[in-house]
């Protein structure tokens, strides 16, 4: 069986959770099936990928007409393929163009839904428009979507109601055990200067709405003064995100010590001695389908602390492996908390309950790592991924 997976991100070209789920999947999905990768960007030597820059347009042309234009070369060299396997919208047109060009069976893993992300019209403009029909046109014409969680199934059906049922499968994100485990190493610790004797608070993830950094700064005014706050920080979504959290970490900073913010890619040695040593890993999402940054500090041993929204509880066991922070959110796609004091009171309340209760954090921290290395694989996930590859093609 031959499988073309169709990609923006892949290693180590990689910014976020589809790009972690694409090099995975693929790792593991060589070893049962003819695999050929084909992804944006620059040659990846030593890779087992084909890549695709995107072309230069006119300067007034929208980003999203580039990613586009690399979807159609993509789908002229799945000729030949059994089944087309797109991640994302960026990918999605390549898919759809792939299945009506050369008859060829789609498959769709969705890692967040474009309706449900309206900020990104703040980034995108009219390619928010663009980016959103693109998903839609491949979702619904599909033969299997891939949801990341049952919280995003739910999500898929409600968004896309022409999609039936039958057709959306829940393959979860898995963790690589060996890759995140805990480390005590303080290399890390030393670069950046955080002391290892205090409390360390850690967020990792890009400065976007959807992460929900704006609302843990807010909530960060009502930490243990014991505690540190580590912000690593990925590209900023749009100037307005940046600048909010740029005066807020300012803000912050002239109230408390403490408080660092660490901005680009770390090496991922750097990010798996923050997360061992962090007394609490905080995700503060306001849509997050499923999260594997959960699960890469749950493998490192920490307990977590993250909004009870999307697919999140179905990673975080709440009381076991962490505290679920509730949420009551906007209807209207933006994920913006009704009650923003609210939520983020509890959500001090919460982190704060772990960093007075070192124990229970450590209690915690060893059972999440149990159970993301028991419950979450990529094995499962791509073995997951195999069975629909099959049922597509009427194998079984």
């Amino acid at each position: 069986m031959r499988v073309d997976l169709l990609t923006k991100e892949y290693p180590p070209e990689v910014y976020g959770g589809a790009g972690v789920h694409a090099g995975e999947l693929a790792r593991e999905l060589l070893t049962r099936v003819d695999l050929r990768v084909r992804c944006f960007g620059g040659p990846r030597p030593g890779v087992e990928a084909t890549s695709y820059p995107e072309p230069e347009l006119t300067a007034q042309a929208n980003p999203a007409l580039r990613a586009l234009a690399v979807n159609v070369e993509m789908a002229a060299a799945c000729a030949g393929a059994d089944v087309v396997h797109s991640h994302t919208w960026y990918a999605n047109a390549a898919g759809r163009l792939a299945q009506v060009l050369h008859g060829t069976p789609h498959v769709v893993t969705l890692h967040s839904l474009e309706p449900l992300r309206p900020w990104k019209a703040e980034q995108l403009g009219g390619g928010y428009a663009l980016s959103s029909l693109l998903e839609r046109t491949a979702v619904e014409s599909a033969d299997a979507v891939v949801a990341v969680s049952a919280g995003m199934r739910r999500d898929i059906l409600a968004v896309y109601p022409e999609v039936a049922p039958d057709r959306v499968h829940v393959v979860h994100n898995g963790i690589d055990a060996t890759a995140y485990r805990p480390d005590r190493g303080t290399e890390a610790l030393e670069r950046f200067g955080i002391d290892p004797a205090r409390p360390i608070v850690l967020f990792v993830g890009r400065v976007t709405r959807q992460k929900g950094l704006p609302q843990l700064l807010r909530a960060a005014f009502e930490l243990d003064p014991s505690a540190q706050l580590v912000l690593c920080c990925g590209q900023p979504d749009t100037p307005e995100v940046a600048e909010e959290t740029a005066e807020l970490v300012a803000a912050l900073s002239r109230t408390r010590s403490g408080v660092f913010r660490i901005d680009g890619m770390l090496e991922p040695a750097h990010v798996r001695q923050l997360m061992t040593w962090s007394t609490v890993f905080v995700c503060p999402s306001l849509y997050e389908p499923m999260g594997i940054v959960n699960l890469e500090a749950m493998a490192c041993g920490t307990a977590v602390v993250a909004t009870a929204t999307g697919g999140i509880p179905e990673v975080v066991a709440d009381g076991a492996t962490g505290l679920l922070v509730p949420i009551k959110q906007e209807q209207d796609g933006s994920g913006t908390p009704l009650d923003p004091e609210r939520f983020a009171a509890d959500l001090a309340a919460a982190v704060n309950g772990l960093v007075r209760d070192p124990g229970l954090a450590r209690t915690m921290g060893a059972a999440g790592r149990v159970r993301a290395t028991e419950q979450f694989s990529w094995q499962r996930c791509a073995e997951r991924t195999h069975d629909i590859y099959r049922s597509v093609l009427g194998r079984g």
